[in-house]
């Protein structure tokens, strides 16, 4: 057994999601498949690999929030984000040309690349790709991130022309984008969704799998795994149980199911640091989740370590706020230590008196709500629990409710929920999306309704400074106004760990500090297409 780890290499970049990859699916394992179909999900050599992931994604389309930050394998942007958290060209000839007052961004795009359909790239494609983004009818999580796009044109048939209503300091970074076919931007099943990716799509069932196939006519390096199956496992154990029957190759999985595979040397275990925090969206409107002395005593009372060494078997760092501590817009405003006497004290001055059940309440209000979570999600379950055991020491009830995607999205205005996302790429795309009003409940965005005029202005000012000076006192605001207002109660950044077979293949141990999304275009085959066959 081999353990991979990195710890934070290269500084955080102040240069640029906050995307979810929420939705729910079905365990393969409870629709066994016909023999044919289990033989396609079978590496046959180190040319083909089986990963079972999470959740499915609710989408394939890039304009639909599908592989954001370019990961997507199927599809590419202009630029992608490298190792070191930089952008790099790949659809463009080389990073955009800026005007001096950063409202003109100018991309010439490579001369040699076709879809998979055969379509030469070209300037229409990219500016249909961003206005399909753009319009308000497609309810794209992106267009958090385009606020600042003012127009997009097609100078010619290879230069694109992004005109900004003001400055934009990430928006370099939101041309990670992936770009589709003028004619397709509407696809959503993955059969249906062409790129210029060095991968197409060979096979698909909902709720079960993906088979990707290297492009033959890819304008790049040919990848060396040219078939890669990724199965859709939406349960931990169930997972665990398939990687340890030799079925899959490689998988996403909870550090408290890593055990049976550390001392295998079978195995390597690949544990990557991230931006991906853990919190508890406390809903504006619910009696007790928008109760300022409730909010103020979680914030204090819970002891975020514990936490950790508990509910995350120690693979994580206790987390204050959006920003993770590496970037340079991180401010200490957001930390709190730990204090259970001082959190009970808050309650007792606000009203919340013990009742004989020792839960409190106020004015025949009790102390009391429900904590939803994805079931399935051993993480946040586990973090659920913690909570309700911590919360009932301050006399607050927490009922941990554990329910398929589709029927939390409702409850999100009035019921709690442990919320997972982060970025290492740019505070404004990692807060933006979550905090603005403009973006209260709009999908899976700001989920808890939080509305401030003051954080509102603080976040468009970070979003335009261009000065990193302003950009750190901007940031510097939103978080003393989370500190204010308390609309989440931040607990953790989480470890990602990965099991996979040893010897196969290599250069997938690579120092990536990872985002939230970790399943289909993250982890270990983050760059499946860079990947080596070992020993060849």
């Amino acid at each position: 057994m081999r353990t991979l780890r990195n710890r934070y290499a290269a500084p955080l970049s102040s240069a640029a999601v906050v995307g979810l990859l929420l939705a729910g699916c079905t365990d393969p394992t409870t629709t066994p498949a016909g023999d044919d179909e289990e033989a396609a999900a079978t590496s046959s050599g180190a040319t083909e690999v089986v990963i079972a992931t999470g959740a499915e994604p609710d989408s394939f389309n890039p304009v639909l929030g599908y592989a954001r930050w370019g990961d997507g394998k199927v599809v590419e942007g202009l630029v992608e984000l490298g190792v070191d958290l930089e952008p790099r060209p790949v659809l463009a000839e080389e990073l955009p040309e800026v005007s001096e007052d950063g409202l003109t961004y100018t991309v010439t795009l490579r001369d040699d690349v076709t879809f998979h359909d055969g379509q030469p790239l070209g300037a229409q494609d990219v500016v249909a790709t961003y206005e399909a983004a753009l319009d308000p009818e497609n309810g794209s999580p992106v267009a958090a991130d385009l606020t600042a796009l003012e127009s997009v044109e097609a100078v010619d048939e290879r230069t694109v022309r992004f005109t900004l209503a003001h400055p934009q300091s990430a928006f370099v970074t939101t041309t990670t984008l992936g770009i589709l076919p003028a004619d397709q931007v509407d696809a959503t099943s993955p059969e249906d969704v062409v790129g210029t990716g060095p991968y197409e799509v060979d096979g698909y069932r909902a709720g079960e799998r993906l088979v990707l196939a290297a492009s033959p006519d890819y304008w790049g390096e040919e990848p060396e795994v040219t078939r890669a199956t990724f199965l859709f496992v939406d349960d931990d154990a169930a997972r665990a149980a398939r990687l340890a029957s030799g079925e899959v190759d490689a998988a996403l999985l909870p550090t408290q199911a890593l055990g049976r595979f550390e001392d295998d040397e079978a195995y390597d275990v690949v544990r990557r640091d991230t931006a991906d925090f853990r919190a508890l969206v406390m809903p504006e409107e619910g009696e007790v989740t928008g109760d300022p002395a409730v909010r103020e005593a979680l914030h204090t009372g819970l002891d975020r370590q514990a936490l950790v060494d508990g509910a995350l078997a120690g693979a994580g760092r206790p987390a204050y706020g959006p920003i993770p501590p590496e970037a340079p817009e991180y401010s200490d405003v957001v930390e709190v230590e730990s204090d259970p006497g001082a959190a009970q004290r808050a309650l007792e001055e606000a009203g919340w008196v013990e009742g004989a059940d020792g839960v409190r309440e106020n004015d025949g209000q009790r102390a009391a709500f429900t904590l939803m979570y994805p079931a399935g999600d051993t993480l946040r379950q586990n973090l659920a629990l913690e909570v309700q055991a911590q919360a009932a020491e301050l006399g607050i009830e927490v009922e941990p409710e554990g329910l398929s995607w589709e029927a939390i999205e409702p409850r999100m205005a009035t019921d709690a929920l442990v919320y997972g996302s982060g970025n290492p790429y740019n505070a404004d795309l990692s807060t933006y999306p979550l905090f603005h009003s403009s973006r209260a409940l709009q999908g899976f965005d700001n989920p808890g309704g939080y509305d401030s005029p003051e954080m509102d202005a603080a976040l468009e000012a970070g979003r335009a400074a261009q000065e990193e000076s302003e950009r750190v006192e901007a940031y510097a605001t939103v978080q003393e106004q989370l500190a204010q207002d308390l609309p989440w109660v931040f607990l953790a950044y989480v470890e990602h760990d990965y099991v996979i077979e040893a010897g196969a293949w290599s250069g997938y141990d690579v120092p990536l500090v990872e985002p939230h999304e970790h399943g289909l275009q993250g982890g270990p085959w983050w760059n499946l297409a860079e990947w080596t066959i070992a020993g060849g």
